[in-house]
């Protein structure tokens, strides 16, 4: 009996032994094996630069919201009929931040019960050239007392419809800051939050370790940092120290460093 006692003592070290490894084994594997593409990080940051083309104008609206009847924008390719629960927004090929042709009504609610400036606009069918946009997207507003900033909060559940009918989905809270400059090139934006983007059906879950920014004279995103869980791992996405590039340093969690460009 000692003999088998001690015989199975000695399977179970080494059946616990050769679990370990095989876990250790598969763990590395599943490091080594997870990657970060250029197609997944484009897609990650596409919900906020396609909705986010429309964030100045409807604040824009809103902070018309007083006038009654139908308002005409500075910018004659949208306007605004208003009533006392909010307006709706049209837009007729109109070219917003350098984006492809933005078409389509926007219906937008004030949130009555708040005593900040926020407002509820919901998508039905809208276009940003050729991408399709339904759901809601809400919004607390804030501006600093010089009014040289403005500030969004945004709750997002959104679904953008690619020409091709893939689709990316977004949920998740984030804010938005916009200052301005004496120019077009010096007006800076940041971006914080977390939020959840599904990809035709594969989930990433977003965290920004330091506020993102960027700034119009430069095309990408150019400080800050993310971290994406992706199949249980996370990476960290760097998008470097303020120098306009089309770079973003990708660090995986076994400690390899790789370079994505930003570049569609």
């Amino acid at each position: 009996m000692k003999i088998v006692t001690h015989t199975f003592k000695k399977l179970c070290f080494l059946a616990t032994g050769l679990f370990l490894v095989y876990s250790c084994s598969n763990d590395a594997e599943k490091d080594e094996d997870v990657e970060l593409t250029q197609t997944e990080l484009h897609a990650i940051l596409e919900t906020e630069d396609v909705s986010g083309v429309v964030d100045t104008a409807l604040y824009e609206l809103f902070m018309n919201s007083g006038a009654t009847g139908k308002f005409n924008s500075s910018n004659e390719c949208y306007s605004a009929i208003y009533s006392d629960s909010g307006y709706t927004a049209t837009f007729n090929n109109c070219v917003l931040n350098g984006t492809e042709n933005v078409n389509g009504t926007l219906t937008v609610s004030y949130n009555l019960e708040s005593e900040a400036s926020s407002f509820t606009a919901m998508y039905t069918d809208f276009y940003v050239g050729s991408i399709k946009i339904n759901g809601t997207k809400s919004y607390v507003v804030t501006a600093n007392s010089n009014n040289s900033s403005i500030s969004f909060e945004t709750t997002s559940n959104l679904t953008l419809t690619m020409e091709e009918g893939s689709t990316i989905s977004e949920n998740g809270t984030k804010s938005f800051t916009l200052t301005f400059g004496d120019s077009l090139e010096t007006t800076t934006f940041s971006i914080d939050g977390d939020w959840v983007v599904d990809i035709d059906g594969s989930t990433y879950t977003v965290a920004v370790n330091s506020v993102l920014e960027g700034n119009f004279a430069c095309s990408y995103l150019n400080v800050g940092s993310m971290t994406v869980a992706k199949n249980g791992l996370s990476i960290i996405v760097d998008f470097g120290d303020g120098t306009c590039d089309d770079i973003a340093t990708v660090i995986y969690p076994n400690g390899k460093v790789e370079e994505i460009s930003l570049r569609d």
